[in-house]
């Protein structure tokens, strides 16, 4: 028996140098999968995560950050199996690449808001008539957005601004976080005087406590279509998560969270 064993032993061994991955096939997917998601969901994806968990006995890895640098990854074969991204285009590529199952669901509409730490002179009003008066009299010196170069909330905060005609004034104010979570911390950190961020964000009572906020017209930007998408190595967990994402509890949490979900 001792020399079947050894036997066994050699031949895993040998075929695992001639066959590299052969048994760790990332098709079959991860125990605990790492989901990627957009800084917005931290909150949201979080209650959802514990409720998954209780429910099914099984767990994911969230990890948040901007869909921009995702993306990127993922494009790079980084090992997540679900993507959720604040921008459906970045899920319509990595789908091009080959890279996902299929072109992914639609889970969310994100807004975003004017939001004011307590302490500021910033009073919040969803036609930003407040930032503008407070900048022609010079008393706004930080303002903080999520970076637009690959941030969705970043892109939308910007053209937000630049719809309101207060871009060009802000430029040498704007504190940028990588992330629209990053964004919120320095929003309400009070060493900015305000910010524009995600509404999910500005609804969670840790922030909420923080400040005081106004959800901007949609008209000021373009909408902010969230899906998301399981990649090819996705095993069985992220695909029961997946499907879990898609069901009235979790869509109750999306909805607590200030997402709506429009066609």
């Amino acid at each position: 028996m001792i020399t079947l064993h050894r036997t066994v032993l050699r031949l895993f061994l040998l075929l695992s140098a001639m066959i590299p991955g052969l048994f760790n096939n990332p098709a079959m997917g991860a125990e605990v999968p790492v989901i990627a998601a957009a800084s917005d969901l931290k909150f949201a994806l979080e209650d959802i995560a514990r409720q998954f968990t209780k429910e099914n006995g099984r767990t994911v890895k969230l990890s948040f950050g901007s869909s921009g640098n995702f993306f990127r990854q993922i494009s790079q074969n980084a090992p997540f199996e679900l993507f959720m991204s604040a921008d459906e285009q970045y899920v319509f590529d990595l789908a091009k690449q080959g890279l996902t199952v299929d072109q992914g669901s639609l889970y969310a509409i994100g807004r975003v808001v004017l939001f004011t730490p307590n302490g500021s002179p910033l009073i919040p009003d969803a036609d930003l008539k407040g930032l503008s008066d407070m900048l022609q009299k010079g008393r706004i010196k930080r303002f903080a957005i999520a970076n637009p170069e690959h941030a969705p909330y970043g892109r939308a905060a910007k053209e937000v601004l630049i719809a309101a005609g207060l871009w060009d004034a802000l430029q040498d104010k704007l504190v940028l976080g990588e992330t629209v979570a990053q964004a919120a911390q320095y929003a309400v950190s009070g060493s900015a005087q305000g910010g524009i961020i995600a509404y999910s964000l500005a609804l969670s009572p840790k922030i909420k406590a923080q400040g005081n906020f106004v959800l901007l017209p949609e008209k000021l930007h373009k909408p902010l279509r969230q899906r998301m998408v399981l990649l090819k190595q996705a095993g069985e967990t992220a695909n029961a998560f997946h499907d879990y994402l898609l069901k009235p509890e979790a869509r109750a949490v999306f909805e607590h969270y200030g997402f709506v979900l429009r066609q």
